[in-house]
């Protein structure tokens, strides 16, 4: 396909829109780092006033789950980046392949994140008067637990959305893949869902197993 396929206004060369996409990129992946930032902060800082209610409310997390849920984000970053490759060698139906393979596993992610909700409110953890733990800092604990974690599958659904367009956009021409701006910006945008959920699991997950 020649570049005019792929070129949008106001652009003049395919160069510079791909710069602009990815400055784009770059500067709204920016501002969800600072929410996540606000987020880890303040779960910092409750930790340091009330350590042993976060310990003892991390220690009921379900670690099968997270971890389980952590090589599955992994997995999908690398699928992912593989695509971009196949794309860019020339392989585009390798690479619509590898873009399912990323949607299968990120809503494989979000439904087993599903279960582990389920029985997260059957052992009655979340924030409320019935909370099954007495010590103090433990609710706020959980409570940071669901907003992060909550919004954390948001912008999983996003990506999603974001994959699944790519694959729409490609159906009739998988070519389309190679040239288009699209996929790269998609694909820095799913490795920072896959980044943030790093840096989840050890908080919400580990730390509460590490003092036994």
């Amino acid at each position: 396909m020649s570049e005019d396929a792929f070129l949008r206004a106001p652009w003049k060369t395919l160069g510079r829109q791909h710069q602009a996409t990815t400055f784009g990129m770059w500067v709204f992946l920016a501002s969800e780092v600072l929410l996540f930032a606000g987020l880890f902060a303040g779960y910092a800082v409750y930790r340091g006033l009330y350590p042993s209610g976060f310990l003892a409310a991390g220690r009921q997390t379900d670690i099968v789950f997270g971890t389980v849920n952590t090589a599955l984000l992994m997995t999908s970053s690398f699928s992912l980046a593989t695509a971009g490759r196949a794309a860019k060698a020339g392989l585009p139906h390798a690479a619509r392949r590898l873009i399912w393979v990323t949607i299968a596993i990120g809503m494989t992610f979000l439904v087993l994140k599903g279960f582990e909700y389920r029985e997260d409110l059957h052992k009655g953890l979340f924030p409320g008067p019935a909370f099954p733990i007495a010590i103090r800092g433990a609710m706020l604990f959980f409570s940071f637990y669901w907003i992060m974690t909550g919004i954390h599958a948001v912008h999983v659904t996003a990506g999603l959305i974001a994959l699944s367009r790519l694959q729409f956009l490609s159906r009739r021409n998988p070519q389309w893949l190679a040239g288009s701006t699209s996929e790269e910006a998609t694909a820095l945008y799913w490795h920072l869902v896959d980044v943030i959920w790093i840096v989840l699991y050890p908080l919400l997950y580990l730390g509460g197993r590490a003092h036994g």
